[in-house]
């Protein structure tokens, strides 16, 4: 009983008495549920989220300045060589971690089931996207003679399907001891008054708090204490979506070992100013990538003195981290960014609603949010035909149709035979 008046007090203090309701028509069995679930939610933190869904974004355009970077291109052969060696030197040593972020659905797509779960129609008979990064990564434990530790963060959504499909395959070959699946963390949905929405299963609805929870989840779930008794001392982190994605690219780990960096990322050139894509830059003396909804036209359309863009790099999700920028980043709180989207729910009359149009906010961090955190960062420009071909909408841009193309031409022109 003390247990149960707390919580309407907290509901009280909170003005969310609409959850009081409901848990007033539950059985004990998920009333119990329903409270525990509760007093794990920081609702201080939920209101101050929702204060800021009512905030402008601005950015000063005189603290942001272009970020430096090394064209993977255009390095001499002796340069690149040497840059590998310092890359191989750390994957021999068994001192290297991948973790990839898998934790979406394919909805946009037009799939159902996790991401990763989504077949490419390569080749006729097609692969599947975690077969894709499987195949990257068995390529690399053969080369450098290691096993490279894999750890696949997912939902609580999805883990169960991803669990029983990476099973069904067989881990595409992988050495299943060496793979390890971990859940990222959630965030409860608010309407626009600020108040919790209520799921079918009779619980406040939660999502999944963005790729920024990735830090918090390796130390939280414990795959980042066992990355330090393995003796990993660098990790990389990438999406499940990128086709091309190089998860083990000893140039990109060469040149942060030599830059003496904690962090470092490939980019490549943005299409044109207006690309949908974040860039690389710097704001007041630190590493950050900001967003084209956040860029203002005038800055996305400046050139440098050789008629590039000045803010031309774009962040495709391939960053590396040494181990003690995790840890670093891990026990830090990133700053939150609010998406306006439609999610259903139950109404207080028990009966569920499907809106037309958006109604809730969904909280998320994004990863890169944390490059702030440190003085530089090493950015190796790829090429998008060589380092980018996202599985992201249906039809059109970043489709699997466009997907397919540059993953048949990169192997096509890539193949031993070649």
């Amino acid at each position: 009983m003390d247990k149960m008046q707390d919580t309407i007090d907290l509901l009280k203090t909170y003005n969310q008495e609409h959850v009081i309701r409901l848990l007033e028509r539950l059985d004990d069995r998920k009333k119990q549920e329903l409270i525990e679930q509760i007093r794990k939610i920081d609702f201080q933190q939920l209101q101050e989220l929702y204060e800021n869904t009512k905030k402008e974004i601005e950015i000063k355009e005189n603290k942001i300045e272009a970020l430096s970077y090394v064209d993977k291109q255009k390095l001499k052969k002796q340069e690149k060589e040497a840059l590998e060696e310092l890359g191989e030197e750390i994957l021999r040593k068994g001192e290297y971690a991948v973790v990839t972020m898998a934790g979406g659905q394919g909805t946009r797509l037009g799939h159902t089931g996790p991401k990763g779960t989504f077949k490419l129609d390569v080749y006729g008979k097609g692969k599947y996207l975690f077969e894709i990064l499987a195949e990257n990564l068995k390529e690399a434990n053969k080369k450098y003679g290691k096993i490279i530790p894999w750890y696949i963060m997912t939902s609580k959504a999805n883990n169960e399907e991803t669990q029983k499909f990476l099973e069904k395959h067989n881990y595409f070959g992988y050495d299943k001891k060496s793979v390890k699946l971990f859940t990222q963390s959630e965030l409860p949905l608010l309407d626009t008054e600020g108040k919790v929405l209520i799921g079918k299963d009779m619980k406040i609805k939660e999502a999944s708090d963005g790729n920024g929870g990735t830090y918090s989840s390796l130390r939280a779930t414990g795959c980042l204490a066992e990355m330090k008794e393995k003796g990993i001392k660098w990790v990389f982190i990438g999406g499940v979506d990128n086709a091309l994605l190089k998860m083990a690219d000893t140039v990109l780990l060469g040149l942060a070992i030599k830059e003496k960096v904690q962090i470092a990322a490939k980019s490549i050139v943005k299409a044109n100013a207006h690309e949908r894509v974040g860039v690389f830059a710097k704001m007041n003396g630190h590493p950050k990538v900001i967003e084209y909804t956040e860029m203002p036209e005038k800055m996305a359309e400046e050139v440098d003195d050789n008629g590039e863009l000045k803010f031309g790099e774009a962040h495709i999700m391939c960053n590396l981290y040494t181990i003690d920028a995790i840890e670093k980043i891990s026990k830090e709180v990133l700053i939150y960014h609010s998406a306006f989207k439609k999610n259903s729910y139950i109404n207080e009359e028990g009966k569920e609603v499907i809106p037309t149009e958006p109604n809730s906010y969904k909280f998320e961090s994004f990863i890169f949010d944390a490059f702030e955190l440190f003085d530089d960062i090493a950015i190796l420009r790829g090429k998008r035909e060589d380092d980018f071909a996202p599985v992201k909408n249906k039809e059109g841009e970043d489709s699997p149709k466009t997907a397919k193309e540059l993953y048949e031409k990169f192997w096509n022109r890539n193949s031993p035979k070649n």
